[in-house]
Parts: structure tokens; C-alpha cells; sequence
């Protein structure tokens, strides 16, 4: 909405325009001087109360900025502090990822610590097992090579033992049944041939 000094100004620029021109000239006007000067005495009266209402527009004007400027400090406040919120939120978040790294990694320390001393006293024992088993195969060894020994040594004395007897026995026999050739003579195996040809003779006989 216009103000009436700008109304007023657009009538006398309306009275201006339709006033003619002086004759012989294109830029003298004819112009009425009490309409004219009815138009600028309201101008003049309208100015104070126009400027009037504009100081109080402009007082207004100045006090919606003030408060503008209020609310936007207040809400560049607020932003900062929850700005230096976050950062600080950000930071602990950062320490609170650093100190689960950190307890990550020392947990993974000590898992692999553990799982090398599970090794290290699974090795140990191992070897502790493969050593007592070569030593009770070694046991077991010695003892069947003694026994293999003592076996042999009493079956050789066996075998010596019957060899013995073997000979007592033979020489007995030997005792008991002397040989007869040495008493025989001549003669005697003459005879002994002759009759055993006669028997000869005869069984074939008895066989026919």
C-alpha cells in the first residue's frame, strides 16, 4: 500500500503532464498555481506524519533486526555448543575406539601367547611321550635279547647234554655188542659163505 506523499507526488506528476505547453516552447507548461500549490502545501503537511510513520517503521524495522539478531546469536549459541558437543563426543568416541583397539590388541597378545605355550607344553609333552615309549621299547628289547641269549644257551646246553648222552649210550651198545670179525678165520668165512649160498640155494627152492 502507496503513502499519501507518494499519491500525492504521483498527482502532481498527472498535473504536470496535462498542462500545456507555453506557445513557441516545448518545455515551458502552463500550469494553475492554486491547484498547484494546493498539491504541494498538502505534500508539506503530509511529510511529517509520513516521516513520522516511516521513523516508526524503520524503529521497527531496527527492533525486528535486533531481535533477528538475538534470535541468531542465540541460535549460533546453541549451534556452537552443540557443535563443541559433538567434537567432544567425537573425541571420546575416538579415545573409546582407541582404548577397544588397544584392548583388542592385548587380547589378541595374550590369546597367542596362550595357544604358544599350548603349543610349546603340547611339543613338551610329545617328546616326554615319544621318549618314554623308546625307553619301554628299549626295555622290552634288552629283555628279549636276554631271553633270545638265555634261550640259546640252554638249548645249546640241551643239545650238548644229548650229544652226551648220545655217546654214553652209543658206547654202551658198542660194550654190549662187540664186533665178530676179527675172531672169524679164514676157514670160518669160507664156511659161513658156503652155507649162506646153501641157504640161498634153498630159499629160492622153496620159492619155485
Amino acid at each position: 500500500m502507496s503513502s499519501r506523499i507518494e499519491q500525492l507526488i504521483d498527482e502532481i506528476e498527472e498535473y504536470i503532464d496535462g498542462c500545456k505547453y507555453q506557445p513557441l516552447s516545448n518545455s515551458k507548461i502552463i500550469v494553475n498555481k492554486e491547484e498547484i500549490d494546493e498539491l504541494l502545501r498538502e505534500l508539506r503537511m503530509k511529510t511529517p506524519d509520513e516521516i513520522k510513520r516511516y521513523q516508526k517503521i524503520i524503529s521497527n524495522k531496527e527492533a525486528i533486526l535486533n531481535d533477528a539478531r538475538v534470535k541468531a546469536q542465540a541460535l549460533i549459541d546453541e549451534a556452537t555448543v552443540h557443535t563443541n558437543e559433538l567434537i567432544n563426543e567425537h573425541e571420546i568416541m575416538q579415545q573409546a575406539y582407541a582404548q577397544a583397539n588397544e584392548v583388542v590388541k592385548m587380547a589378541t597378545m595374550q590369546a597367542q601367547e596362550i595357544l604358544d605355550n599350548a603349543t610349546t607344553e603340547a611339543n613338551s609333552m610329545r617328546m616326554a611321550a615319544m621318549q618314554y615309549t623308546d625307553d619301554i621299547l628299549a626295555n622290552v628289547e634288552t629283555l628279549m635279547t636276554q631271553t633270545m641269549k638265555t634261550t640259546t644257551d640252554h638249548y645249546e646246553s640241551f643239545i650238548g647234554a644229548l650229544n652226551h648222552y648220545n655217546d654214553i649210550v652209543n658206547a654202551n651198545r658198542v660194550e654190549l655188542n662187540p664186533p665178530e670179525a676179527d675172531a672169524y678165520t679164514g676157514d670160518d668165512l669160507i664156511d659161513s659163505q658156503g652155507n649162506e649160498s646153501k641157504n640161498s640155494d634153498n630159499l629160492n627152492l622153496d620159492l619155485i
